[in-house]
């Protein structure tokens, strides 16, 4: 069904072309659309609508049917009578059943998509309907997820179809009230940091029309229609994962989420279980400001203790004073590898416990 708005928005744009005044009613003759008031005509209409006719002139207004496929939709009223007012009204119709098949045609591709991302198809259904629609199944795509602050309180939605434009080959839809999906179609050459500028891209659209607080993720490039939900769970895993181990970042990639993606994936207890293992009762949280920020920025300069230090306007001894002291709490020599891997994970278990306890809350 198409908007009232957009009903308004043609009749004003056909009516600045023809100079004629045009009105439309729903078939219970109530006004939807009008570029001015044409009266009581609500009666003329609802009789109009039981009539055989598809045309008639009613006390000077030319009356025309509406039909979406055989099924009555609109009355429209076009002031004035005449040969001329006619044609215009004959147009009018015209444009607006025109109008009815595009959102028709629109929604069936919309609902479509809905069940490929969530995975509710065949397989033969998706390659039948794809035919049905004109939609290709073998070019590459990706697919993003945008998410705002707004949550559904916002038109990120038209916005980000507005970015994408109408004539696009791209699909730009909504599973649920808070994110944004767009199926983005790609050419073969295109590469990682084609799609990331395009997200890059999309954000600041975004930002620039007052979307707050948008994160965007993608999954991976797929080049059959019947693989965009595994595209989709990618993009959704990255949004989460994001949120996690890259908080800093607004736009992510599935393929950016290193061992984050499969801590992401482990059971709580487990979780636990490994914590207890490597550190007896305490926590990598529980050490002071100091000696976080040491080993942060240890990991960030690969372990090397010159550059470290240096970073840190301390002395080297300094900072060995500092590793040797937290062996001796943990047991854990952050200038071997195997250990500085053990802490890294163990600080990134502890960062995913505590996101997933706030997330219960």
């Amino acid at each position: 069904m198409i908007s009232n708005q957009i009903l308004q928005n043609t009749i004003e744009g056909l009516k600045g072309i023809a100079r004629v005044e045009l009105c439309v009613m729903g078939v219970d003759g109530k006004e939807i659309a009008s570029t001015m008031d044409m009266g009581n005509c609500s009666g003329a209409a609802a009789e109009f609508v039981s009539s055989p006719a598809d045309f008639q002139e009613i006390q000077g207004y030319q009356y025309f049917k509406i039909y979406d496929e055989q099924q009555l939709e609109y009355i429209l009223i076009a002031a004035g009578a005449g040969e001329d007012v006619y044609m215009i009204g004959k147009m009018v119709v015209f444009q607006i059943q025109n109008l009815l098949v595009a959102y028709k045609e629109r929604f069936d591709k919309d609902n479509f998509i809905k069940n490929l991302l969530l995975d509710n198809l065949l397989l033969v259904d998706i390659y039948s309907r794809s035919k049905k629609l004109h939609i290709q199944t073998d070019v590459p795509r990706v697919v993003l997820i945008v998410e705002s602050g707004n949550g559904k309180d916002n038109n990120a939605l038209e916005l980000t179809r507005n970015h994408f434009g109408s004539n696009s080959k791209d699909f730009i839809t909504a599973v649920d009230e808070s994110n944004v999906i767009v199926v983005k179609e790609l050419a073969e050459s295109d590469t990682g940091k084609e799609i990331e500028k395009a997200a890059k891209g999309l954000e600041a659209f975004l930002r620039k029309e007052n979307i707050k607080d948008i994160r965007i993720a993608y999954g991976t490039v797929i080049h059959e229609i019947k693989e965009v939900s595994r595209s989709y769970k990618e993009a959704k895993m990255a949004l989460d994962v994001g949120k996690i181990f890259f908080d800093e970042r607004d736009v992510i990639a599935y393929s950016e989420l290193g061992i984050g993606r499969l801590i992401y994936q482990l059971p709580i207890p487990l979780c636990k279980m490994f914590i207890r293992e490597i550190f007896g009762g305490k926590s990598p949280d529980d050490f002071d400001e100091e000696t976080l920020t040491t080993i942060y920025k240890f990991f960030e300069n690969s372990l090397n203790v010159s550059e470290t230090s240096r970073q840190l306007f301390i002395h080297r001894n300094t900072l060995v004073y500092r590793l040797d002291k937290l062996q001796k709490s943990t047991g854990l020599d952050l200038r071997v590898f195997e250990d500085a891997i053990t802490f890294k994970i163990a600080l990134m278990v502890v960062k995913y416990m505590k996101y997933m306890e706030t997330f219960e809350y």
